[in-house]
Formats: structure tokens, C-alpha cells, sequence
């Protein structure tokens, strides 16, 4: 009984094990096709869409921060904003103290109505020494004619002593007359030489004249709003009146305030930096893609964004502006040194600056440093 039952367990075992190898072998077979079909759907979904894409997490919100500065040295006397406010362009940030330059501006106007006086002066001075000019010149006239007076006054005295001293040997002409002559004459003399020096004196006077009058023009030559003096004079008013202005800080740009590091009473200098204005409606993403993933991607290309800040249900749509002039390394406060023995290749990433539809910037607002993730449309041109 029991040797006719061991055949028949043995060929039941036997028949279960190649029951359980052929389960297997079709398991295996199922699992070789799905894997094969997996591939076969990566490959086509990698080249029908994944292929015309180029993604990365490496990015973040950007903008062009503006510095807020002082223009003029003084001590703080108001602050309008406080840190996180949203400010428009042009709106008060900071008051300085305006007492200096208030004063600077009334000094500098004061000196302009100075120059403008004297421009005056100058003009009513010149007409002056204009008639000096005529009067000089009259006088040189009148003193010429006393050389020339004097001189025929010489000669008729010269003839006179001569025919005397011809005639006093006949003893036609007593010894007085002929000394009256000589007297006469001498006087002549005298008084030639008198005019000529009172010619020269009125040439020299005329000369000067001529002079003050010429040095004069030069002060006043042209209107006034051209002379030099009252020009300079206007200028430092001008930039008196600037410095007034600058003493009330605004907002270069709308935006939000950040980092403000100015207190009411500081005195703050010329360039110190008080605080910063962040334009988030000018916000823009900077992604950095590998260098390998830069071979199709050109400007222009469409991107979607999504940040973590409101995640994947809100999407950003921007365009690929530009791309930056080098990698992150080679700016870097130590840029990697590869000329060396132990070089170890390392793929560089380059930022590419994507522009952001402001209308989605008003709707959902960034801000700088926020992570970001990007996905370049590689099938757009």
C-alpha cells in the first residue's frame, strides 16, 4: 500500500513544481515586458516632452535694490518710514536738520545781490571814467595849444632880443631894452618848457584815463546775466538752495523698505548708507542652470515658476532675458584655482535672468531670496 503511494506523491510534487516554475517564468515575462514598456514610455515621454524642457530648483528672486543715501552732511532730524512699509517713488524717507543749510542759502543769496550791486556800480563807475576819458582828452587838446602858444611866444621873444642885439652897437637901443629882451625871452623859455610839461602830464592823465576806463568795460562788458561774478555768485546760490532740497531724503523707487540703519539725532554723512528699497514690482528670477543644460536655451524662451513661498498651484510665467558673464565660481571672494595637479572636473552653473509678468507680481508679490523653481520651454523660438 504504501510503495504504490510514493509514486503518486512524488509525481504530485513534481507537477506542483512545474506548476510554481511556469507561474514564475510568467511572472518574470510580465515583468520583463512592463519594464521594457517602462522604458519604452520614458523614451518616449524624454523624447516627445522632456526633451523640449530644461528645469532647476537653483534659483531665487532678485531686484534691483536701490541705496538710499545722504546728498548732504547733518544730523537726522525726522524718519518718516519704518522697516517692511511700502513706499511710492518720490515720498519722504528722512529729514536732516535744514538749519546749515538754510543759512548757507541766505549767505549765498547775499552774495549774489552783492555781485549784482556791484555789476551796478561798475556800470555807473564806467560812465564816469567814460567823460574822464573826454575830459582828458580835452585837457590834451587845451595843452597842445599852450605848447603851441608858447613856442610862437619863444620866437617872437627870440627876434625881438636878436634885432635889439644887432642894433645896440649903433647905440640905437639903450642897454634897459636890451636887457627886457634877454628877460623876455629867458620868460619865454620858461613857459615852453612849462606847457610842454603839462602836455605830457595831460597825455599821461589821458592814458590813465583810458586805462580805468578799459579795466572798467572788462568788469561790466555784456549783460549782467553773463558776468562772470554774479554767474558764480548764482551758481553757489543755485547750490545753496539744492543742498536746502537734499536736506529731505526720498524714495528713488517704489518699493519696500529693508534694512534701515538710521536713528533720529545721528548725524549721517554723505554717502553713508541709511536704508535700502527693495522694487518688487520689478522683481526677477535668476535661475542657474548647469552648463550642460545651456545648449537650446536661447532669450526669448518662455518659463514657468513656481516658489515655495505660495507652491505648485500658483505658477509664474516669464521669458528668458539674458545670461550672466560668467559662472558663480568665477565670481566668487575666492574663485576656484584649477591650474593645479589635483584637478577634479566640477560641472559650473550660469544664472540666467528671467524676466516676470508684472501682473502676477501685483497678484502674488515676491520677495528677494526666495527659493524658486524654473522650467525653460526648449520648443519655443
Amino acid at each position: 500500500m504504501d510503495d504504490k503511494a510514493a509514486p503518486a506523491e512524488d509525481e504530485k510534487n513534481a507537477d506542483a513544481r512545474a506548476t510554481a516554475k511556469a507561474r514564475r517564468r510568467r511572472w518574470l515575462g510580465l515583468l520583463a515586458l512592463v519594464v521594457v514598456a517602462g522604458g519604452i514610455a520614458y523614451f518616449l515621454y524624454w523624447l516627445l516632452v522632456a526633451s523640449h524642457y530644461e528645469s532647476t530648483d537653483d534659483a531665487y528672486v532678485g531686484a534691483e535694490v536701490a541705496m538710499v543715501t545722504p546728498q548732504v552732511n547733518g544730523a537726522v532730524a525726522a524718519i518718516r518710514v519704518r522697516e517692511t512699509e511700502s513706499v511710492k517713488a518720490g515720498q519722504e524717507l528722512v529729514v536732516i536738520d535744514p538749519t546749515d543749510a538754510r543759512l548757507a542759502l541766505a549767505s549765498a543769496e547775499a552774495d549774489l545781490e552783492r555781485a549784482e550791486r556791484q555789476y551796478r556800480q561798475s556800470s555807473a563807475t564806467g560812465r564816469s571814467l567814460a567823460a574822464q576819458v573826454q575830459a582828458s582828452a580835452a585837457g590834451l587838446g587845451q595843452a597842445g595849444a599852450q605848447v603851441a602858444k608858447a613856442r610862437a611866444d619863444l620866437a617872437r621873444a627870440q627876434i625881438d632880443l636878436r634885432r635889439r642885439q644887432n642894433l645896440a652897437p649903433t647905440g640905437a637901443v639903450a642897454g634897459e631894452e636890451l636887457t627886457n629882451a634877454r628877460n623876455a625871452y629867458a620868460a619865454a623859455q620858461s613857459e615852453l618848457r612849462e606847457a610842454e610839461a603839462a602836455r605830457a602830464q595831460a597825455v599821461a592823465a589821458q592814458s590813465a584815463a583810458a586805462g580805468n576806463s578799459e579795466a572798467n568795460q572788462a568788469l561790466v562788458r555784456g549783460p549782467i546775466a553773463e558776468n562772470p561774478i554774479v554767474a558764480a555768485a548764482r551758481a553757489r546760490v543755485d547750490q545753496a538752495r539744492i543742498d536746502l532740497a537734499r536736506t529731505v531724503i526720498r524714495a528713488p523707487v517704489a518699493g519696500i523698505v529693508a534694512k534701515r540703519e538710521v536713528q533720529v539725532g545721528q548725524r549721517v554723512q554723505v554717502g553713508a548708507p541709511l536704508m535700502s528699497v527693495v522694487p518688487i514690482q520689478n522683481a526677477y528670477v535668476d535661475a542657474n542652470f548647469k552648463e550642460v543644460q545651456l545648449k537650446k536655451v536661447h532669450v526669448g524662451q518662455p518659463v514657468e515658476l513656481t516658489s515655495d513661498l505660495y507652491g505648485g498651484d500658483i505658477v509664474f510665467h516669464g521669458r528668458v532675458v539674458g545670461f550672466a558673464g560668467g559662472t558663480g565660481s568665477a565670481f566668487s571672494l575666492v574663485p576656484a584655482q584649477n591650474a593645479t595637479g589635483n584637478w577634479i572636473k566640477i560641472v559650473q552653473r550660469l544664472p540666467v535672468r528671467i524676466a516676470l509678468d508684472p501682473s502676477e507680481l501685483r497678484a502674488h508679490p515676491l520677495r528677494v531670496g526666495l527659493s524658486m523653481k524654473a522650467v525653460i520651454d526648449l520648443s519655443a523660438r
